[in-house]
Parts: structure tokens; sequence; C-alpha cells
């Protein structure tokens, strides 16, 4: 209660949105990119692999604590964790560490932006966000996973546009948590085999990308079906 009165509630967002931006300036002001590349991770491998051999929990810890903050900040970078998260657990443990890591900071980003942000953006584009509003709320997982399945769409976009609507918190950790494991698999898939990877777009290729197109209209044909019921309804 004391707490309350010294810190009121807008005074307390303030601090918060100020470390955030804090820790994003500092990221680009000491250039900490520069451990996040392809060369990088290869160049460190064996390090990193000896590390982890003596200390395998705090390996571990470490890796997810770093890919949620990553995630929470909308960092560059998630391509090279999951990488790196296949090379030092193997492409089993890697993936389940890395899309549990990123769904924690997804979700983190996702309420920071909601209580903190969403006031000032709806104050001036609520109207426009009323019918994607109106969609997620009736179909929004279905919505949520199309765009996790399909690469085409910037994950820390998604978390920032979904923390502006009405999407509950539940709907939106589901979408996120089934959605990225096919796309999580296949990069720390890839980096059980790093020796083999000379670019990261060799990863994403084409076809790998065509097939998460196709889940991904698979995740929309209820919400279609949906569509179409409720057009034959209101002719009817």
């Amino acid at each position: 209660m004391a707490f309350e009165v010294l810190f009121p509630m807008n005074l307390k967002k303030f601090l918060l949105l100020l470390f955030a931006v804090a820790l994003i300036l500092l990221f680009f002001r000491f250039d900490m990119q520069r451990f996040l590349t392809l060369e990088a991770l290869k160049g460190n491998r064996q390090l990193l692999e000896e590390f982890h051999n003596r200390h395998r929990f705090i390996m571990t810890a470490g890796f997810m604590a770093l890919y949620i903050v990553q995630t929470a900040l909308s960092l560059p970078g998630a391509t090279i964790l999951s990488l790196a998260g296949g090379a030092l657990f193997g492409a089993i443990t890697g993936t389940l560490c890395a899309v549990v890591a990123a769904t924690i900071g997804a979700t983190l980003a996702f309420l920071v932006t909601r209580y903190l942000l969403r006031d000032l953006v709806l104050a001036r584009f609520g109207p426009r966000l009323e019918g994607l509003n109106r969609e997620l709320e009736e179909r929004g997982l279905n919505y949520l996973l199309f765009l996790r399945l399909v690469p085409l769409f910037p994950f820390f976009l998604i978390n920032l546009a979904a923390g502006m609507t009405r999407l509950p918190l539940k709907s939106f950790v589901i979408g996120t948590l089934v959605g990225i494991i096919p796309g999580g698999f296949v990069f720390c898939n890839a980096g059980a085999s790093l020796a083999t990877v000379t670019t990261l777009r060799e990863i994403a290729s084409p076809r790998v990308v065509a097939s998460f197109t196709l889940l991904g209209l698979f995740a929309l044909i209820p919400v279609i079906h949906g569509r179409f019921r409720t057009r034959r309804k209101n002719r009817g």
C-alpha cells in the first residue's frame, strides 16, 4: 500500500518503459549485435560447447534468459539464437528451449504494449482497430496461428499489434506457443548441423516458406468458414 502511495501507477509505468528503452539503447551503443551473427556463432561454438559441458544448467538458463530479453525488447538476433539452441542442445531440446523462451518474451512484449502503450495508440487509431479487435475476439486464435506460421510477418510487429487489441492473453500465449514450433524446429535443426550452414537464407528456402504458408492457410480455414456462415445467415 505504501509503495502505491510513493510510486503512483503512471510513474511505475514510466520507469518500466524507461528501463526497457535504456536496455535497447545500450544494446546498440555497445554493438552487441556483432555477437549475434552466423560467423560469431561458428567462431565461438567450441567455447560455448565446453562451457555447456561443464555447466549445463547455467548454460540452459542463460540461453533462455537471453532469448526472453531479446524477444521482449524486440531486438535482432532471434534466428542466431535458435541456431545456437540447436547447436548446443540438439534439435529437439533446442526447439523446446527456444520456443518456450520466445513465447515468454513475446508475452512480455504483448503485456508491455497493452498496459504501457495501448491507451496512447488507441486514442489516435482506435476507430481503425475496431474491425481487427472484433475479428481477434471472435476468431483470434486462428488469426494469430496464421500470422505466426507464415514467416512473412515480422515476429515483433505481431507482438505489438496484438497488444493493441482486445485479444485475450490466453489466446495470445497458445497461438504463439503452437504457431512458432515449426519455424523454431527448422532453425534449431539447422543449428544441430551448424557446420553445413553457410548462409541464413539457405535455411529459410522458398520451399520452407511455402510449407509454412500452407500451414497458415489451414489455420485460416475455420475463419473463412465462419465468415461464410455469417454472410449466409445475414442474407437469409
